[in-house]
């Protein structure tokens, strides 16, 4: 990690405590505090229970899209790896953006495949994740519509993320029906950008560039050859949602309070698009995203919600932290050796 680098991870951390506080002096932290240490263990352990099966099935969808690449994994290291990734994107500002070169240059160090095939790996997880998500969306705000008036901030929200997914996949749409032209045309641009510098030759560059574009829109389109795989990484998309549904339904049950499993089924993927802010991981605003929409829907408190929040958070966020930090450091040094 080069000096930018960290004074960009040092800045997001601190914007992002920032912005849990003025969350906990908002929603009053003596009673965040007091309902948290209240909470049943049994339940708070079954939450992180329902992440770790997030984890493993996100992680096994890795695996398809990987094995579709010729890129064999066990279901251990595959998980491991994936771990690894998580890790990354929940340390980097922008969330899955900052973090998917990092888990690509794991991938390919573990795998020993290229960096270009590592890269079409972990963001055809997160493309194809798009799409049970936008499913559920839909599905449990329509649900919820038919048993209470939904709100403006729900429409809102719902609005604001079918806009952005729309706005992704119609970027990446345009960049593969333009593929060519991007092969062609962006390697010189950059390569003339980077001769201005005197350590780099235009030529040099542009000739590097346009080899590794070439090699990702050929593992893309190797990807987009195996039906049956993608099949089954959307089933295991789709089972790695649910089961996070699952884990804020029993966080809420950890604090004392009931809620109809159809709210957390919309509400997660919902709050992930806070997780395009310049913090890390989306820290703070995702947990903030995430009381936003549950206190209206829900009519718990705030107070409650945010503990019910903060103990769902620990199993989706800090757990993978920690077990992705060790999996990129046992995993680094092995490859090294």
């Amino acid at each position: 990690m080069d000096g930018s680098q960290r004074r960009g991870l040092i800045i997001g951390g601190i914007a992002a405590l920032a912005v849990l506080a003025v969350l906990f002096v908002v929603v009053g932290a003596d009673r965040v505090i007091e309902t948290l240490l209240s909470a049943d263990p049994a339940l708070v352990a079954a939450t992180f229970g329902f992440a770790l099966c997030w984890l493993v099935a996100w992680s096994l969808m890795l695996r398809t899209v990987l094995g579709s690449l010729d890129v064999p994994l066990s279901v251990a290291t595959a998980f491991l790896v994936y771990s690894g990734a998580v890790f990354a994107n929940n340390v980097t500002p922008f969330g899955q953006a900052g973090g998917e070169p990092v888990a690509a240059a794991l991938i390919s160090r573990v795998s020993g495949s290229r960096y270009e095939t590592g890269l079409v790996g972990i963001a055809s997880v997160d493309v194809l994740n798009v799409v049970p998500s936008i499913s559920i969306v839909l599905l449990g705000v329509g649900y919820y519509a038919t048993t209470a008036a939904v709100g403006e901030r729900l429409e809102v929200a719902v609005a604001v993320a079918v806009a952005l997914i729309a706005a992704i996949v119609t970027a990446i749409a345009l960049g593969w029906r333009y593929r060519s032209a991007v092969v062609d045309r962006l390697p010189s641009a950059v390569g003339r950008l980077a001769g201005r510098l005197d350590r780099f030759d235009a030529d040099t560059v542009a000739a590097g560039i346009a080899t590794r574009l070439r090699n990702f829109f050929d593992d893309i389109e190797r990807v987009g050859t195996s039906p049956g795989r993608l099949a089954a990484a959307v089933g295991l998309s789709l089972s790695g949602w649910l089961f996070q549904a699952a884990a804020l339904t029993v966080a809420f049950a950890a604090v004392g309070h009931q809620v109809s499993p159809v709210i957390p089924l919309f509400a997660v993927p919902l709050a992930y698009v806070a997780g395009a802010t310049p913090l890390p991981g989306g820290l703070g605003g995702i947990e903030a995203a995430f009381v936003a929409l549950l206190v209206p829907t829900t009519g718990v408190s705030a107070s409650a919600v945010t503990a019910a929040v903060l103990v769902f958070r620990g199993g989706v966020y800090w757990m993978p932290v920690a077990i992705g930090g060790v999996s990129a450091s046992v995993l680094g040094v092995r490859t090294v050796r």
